[in-house]
């Protein structure tokens, strides 16, 4: 397993060991012993899956009182996916991380509990995994504005499909 650092601390890059063949291939998703020695200790307590089509983009998300560590990763597909720095004490707040993750590539991120987080879908179908260190309480969610022009990021898209929820999500200048 290799792990790469991001300019988000805490935020990984995993590129688990994929063992190929004629066949197909075959790959650990989660080890708790290999992800503790890489910093990734605290316990899932909830997996999610979720799939969504082309042009599809959920978030920007995170729980105020209750944030959630996410371990994510794609089995069908490919996504742009982003975490954003939303501590307004830190020195890359408001500052991102957008990287494809897809079916081939099998690459992991792990976004430690404290940013915003969403995707959007680049091909036809995307199934996305997801494991939480906290329960998803959708009393404590809230969100950034997908297109936000103080976090400017580089979407591949121009148009998404949005649900009415993230339409409405308020600006990280809103937020503070």
């Amino acid at each position: 397993m290799k792990i790469t650092t991001t300019a988000l601390p805490g935020v990984l890059i995993i590129e688990p060991k994929t063992f190929r063949d004629t066949r197909g291939f075959f790959l650990e998703t989660f080890q708790s012993e290999r992800y503790a020695s890489a910093g990734i200790d605290q316990p899932f307590v909830q997996d999610n899956h979720s799939r969504s089509q082309r042009g599809v983009l959920r978030g920007l998300h995170f729980q105020r009182q209750r944030p959630q560590g996410k371990l994510i990763s794609v089995s069908r597909g490919s996504v742009f996916d982003v975490a954003v720095d939303i501590d307004p004490k830190s020195a890359t707040f408001g500052q991102y991380v957008g990287i494809e993750l897809n079916d081939d590539n099998h690459l992991q991120v792990w976004i430690p509990a404290g940013y915003a987080h969403g995707f959007c879908v680049l091909s036809e179908v995307a199934d996305f995994h997801y494991k939480c260190t906290d329960f998803y309480d959708p009393s404590d969610e809230t969100g950034i504005m997908w297109n936000d022009p103080d976090i400017n990021i580089a979407w591949p898209l121009h148009s998404p499909l949005l649900s009415a929820k993230d339409q409405q999500l308020p600006l990280l200048r809103e937020l503070k």
